[in-house]
């Protein structure tokens, strides 16, 4: 996994949960489902990038 890509999942994560938060405190659920999908599809890319690196090994 490249540092820029590993750098866009974590952002993406970061960005996610802070959505998500804000979605709490506003009670907008919209927005905290955002967050969590968000917060899915870097776990998802970051797994598909690890499954990768297992294979170049």
């Amino acid at each position: 996994m490249g540092l820029a890509d590993k750098a866009r999942n974590a952002a993406e994560d970061v960005a996610g949960k802070a959505k998500e938060a804000v979605g709490n405190v506003t009670g907008s659920d919209d927005l905290r489902n955002e967050g969590k999908t968000d917060q899915g599809k870097s776990s998802l890319k970051k797994a598909g990038e690890n499954i990768k690196d297992a294979f170049k090994d």
